[in-house]
């Protein structure tokens, strides 16, 4: 049996990109023949993929994308399972492909994005693949929006994890800015209260009803309560109603009026947001791993 050193494990890692215990164990297989190593690794990487598909994504990162001409724009959503991996620039450089794809291809859904093909003639399937087959970590893209306008877009991306699209007519690049930095900071769920679920609303008003009622006040009063709460609720849930971040004297609907700017829609993603994480046991893992 051939004699594995360490240099030849770190070569095959440098030409592969694939874990030490991966290269390490090809090369034995191999009988230390690097290049039949790669061979056998690309061979098995192909199937790495699946392999790691059923772990939690939970990590990652949003990127936005916007067209030179400034009407058409994509945020997107790519999980991965550790932060280490998030900050890679691979993963930071496929992140960034895959929103740029979604404003220039128009994909209906994220499987249809997949399909896209890539600058150097790859799918984003198969690059995604290749990925995964060189940091060793399950990747998906989740989720993505695409916006196309009359008016203008602007982003914002608060570190990576927090992505906002906004899609605003009138006002200057600083206001569309502004609103999409206000979003990320106080979250409304959308526009204005005309867009509220009625059921939601519903539920609210039974909730407050409920409430005010164990005050023990006549029936006119407990109805201006639970009145006085709706409004407060929508206040706090839509984005015109809010205060303005910036300056929390003024309401965002107002703010954007005395700019001459209006706001057709918003998308936010939160990395991960609903994603169960797996608890891990990293010394089972290590210990695990010591067996290979």
């Amino acid at each position: 049996m051939a004699e594995i050193s360490a240099k030849m494990v770190a070569q095959l890692r440098e030409a592969t990109g694939l874990g030490m215990m991966e290269c390490k164990k090809a090369l034995v297989e191999t009988e230390g023949d690097i290049q039949k190593a790669e061979e056998l690794l690309r061979i098995k990487s192909g199937a790495k993929a699946s392999k790691v598909a059923g772990r939690t994504a939970a990590e990652g990162t949003g990127a936005q994308f916007i067209t030179a001409d400034g009407k058409i724009g994509a945020l997107v959503e790519v999980n991965c399972e550790t932060d280490f991996v998030a900050k890679d620039d691979g993963f930071l450089s496929f992140v960034k492909a895959a929103a740029q794809l979604v404003a220039e291809a128009n994909p209906a859904d994220v499987d249809a994005l997949g399909a896209v093909k890539t600058a150097d003639g790859s799918t984003l399937e198969e690059v995604r693949k290749a990925l995964i087959a060189k940091v060793g970590e399950n990747i998906g893209v989740r989720r993505f929006v695409r916006y196309e306008t009359a008016g203008k877009l602007a982003t914002y991306l608060h570190g990576a994890k927090i992505g906002v699209l906004v899609d605003l007519a009138g006002g200057d690049d600083t206001i569309g800015k502004d609103v999409a930095m206000h979003i990320a900071a106080s979250k409304p769920v959308c526009v204005s209260k005309e867009e509220v679920s009625q059921d939601l609303l519903a539920k609210e008003r039974e909730i407050y009803t409920a409430q005010a009622a164990e005050s023990g006040k006549p029936a006119n009063i407990v109805e201006k309560m639970v009145e006085g709460r709706i409004q407060k609720y929508l206040a706090e849930i839509t984005l015109l109603g809010q205060q303005f971040v910036k300056n929390p004297d003024v309401t965002v609907e107002k703010m954007l009026a005395d700019a001459g700017a209006k706001v057709a829609r918003f998308q936010m993603f939160v990395v991960g947001e609903g994603i169960e994480k797996k608890v891990v046991d990293f010394a089972a893992e290590v210990a695990a791993a010591a067996k290979v």
